[in-house]
């Protein structure tokens, strides 16, 4: 069992998330609901190993992601 990071933003143009995986490079999903994203994600990861397994790669480390909010003066 393998644990990736997904990073979901709000999709302000259509609605839903999108999601990113910080590990996996090009690997990217998304969601009309919370839950569906994250399923969506896990879809895709399990495909993103499976393809890398079937070529005789190895699967990368997760890669952890830090979040900030940072304030600054709006112009």
């Amino acid at each position: 069992m393998r644990t990736y990071t997904v990073i979901l933003e709000p999709d302000r143009n259509e609605g839903g998330f999108a999601v990113h995986m910080p590990a996996l490079p090009g690997l990217h999903t998304q969601g009309d609901t919370l839950d569906e994203a994250l399923e969506n994600a896990r879809e895709a990861i399990q495909g993103y190993l499976e393809a890398l397994a079937k070529d005789g790669d190895q699967a990368p480390p997760d890669v952890p992601a830090i979040s900030a909010q940072i304030a600054v003066e709006a112009a």
